[in-house]
């Protein structure tokens, strides 16, 4: 038996209840993991609102870390007793244990503890597609501007880490000064207070007048339009969320007024579709961690029995950098 968080119907945080769940013997490409810690994600508030319809009765959670007790028939890279981290489909990491299909799981290095483990997967592998993957035409070079949203947030502050291991110059926002002051001590070249000032004007202040090659959103509707003013001619607007709700509908004519510009619509779930392109990604992940590169912070930590809360706070955007659900 386990322990777990399931929600009966979308809706607000007083649908998560922990309830007891029964857990068998993983079969083929799948394992049974036991959990240590687990991550917190704005991929659950999506599920567990609505935003994302996904059947029911549904238990929530996107990654976490632990010990594998048990592989299936035909899973080759674990073996019972490895330490594990996995962000991955289906939902289902709000746990102490469960059976899960492999091929997004990975051997976790001794260098990396299971807290760190369990907050850097999703966000960390995000940080990794956004800036090694998702590129405008031509690519990046040392130098570039990149406008990141949300940029004290668990993806964003990777992603100012990496962006200067990788020599570019990253423009993050944030809602306050203390985000700011974050953001620019893990690496941010420039940062925007967008409750105080316009981003768009700022940032064309910071390019001297040129925009930037790339944007990187998670905001969605409230930062839509001024990101794609923000943009050089054949820049790209990279979506990968809406926190503050889905970008209202625009016509397609609308990228040639801006200068030609490209916009996707990205999903990590797209990248990691096999345990190939999972683990390319895990390695060059695990890689900037271990050698200190990129730097996790755990920020907010609860018990799983506050999960609530921890939504709550989510939400509220009363967070910085990663949280997790201790068991």
């Amino acid at each position: 038996m386990s322990r777990a968080v399931r929600i009966d119907r979308h809706g607000g945080v007083e649908e998560m209840k922990i309830v007891d769940v029964s857990v068998g013997e993983p079969g083929p490409g799948e394992i049974r993991i036991r959990h240590k810690a687990v991550g917190l994600n704005f991929i659950d508030v999506y599920q567990r609102s609505g935003m994302y319809q996904l059947p029911m009765p549904l238990q929530l959670g996107m990654e976490a870390s632990g010990i594998v007790e048990a592989v299936g028939a035909g899973v080759t890279h674990l073996k019972a007793g490895d330490r594990a981290a996995y962000a991955s489909q289906p939902p289902g990491s709000y746990c102490e244990l469960r059976v899960m299909p492999a091929k997004c799981v990975c051997k976790l290095p001794d260098a990396i503890d299971f807290e760190t483990g369990a907050a850097m997967m999703l966000k960390g592998l995000t940080a990794q597609y956004l800036l090694k993957k998702t590129l405008p035409q031509g690519g990046l070079k040392q130098g570039d501007f990149v406008l990141f949203h949300a940029a004290a947030g668990g993806v964003g502050l990777i992603a100012c880490q990496w962006a200067r291991a990788l020599g570019l110059q990253l423009i993050g926002t944030t809602g306050s000064d203390a985000k700011c002051a974050l953001a620019k001590e893990l690496g941010a070249a420039h940062v925007i207070n967008y409750s105080k000032e316009d981003f768009l004007p700022r940032v064309k202040e910071i390019t001297g007048g040129k925009g930037v090659k790339v944007v990187y959103d998670s905001v969605g509707k409230d930062t839509w339009d001024k990101s794609m003013d923000c943009l050089q001619p054949f820049g790209l607007l990279a979506s990968f969320g809406a926190s503050s709700g889905p970008p209202a509908p625009f016509a397609p004519a609308v990228l040639a007024t801006k200068g030609s510009i490209y916009v996707t619509r990205q999903t990590l779930f797209s990248h990691i579709a096999t345990r190939e392109s999972t683990q390319a990604m895990a390695d060059d992940l695990f890689e900037a961690v271990t050698s200190g590169k990129v730097k996790i912070r755990i920020d907010q930590r609860f018990p799983l029995e506050q999960v609530q809360q921890a939504h709550r706070d989510l939400e509220a955007r009363k967070t910085t950098g990663c949280t997790v659900l201790t068991l």
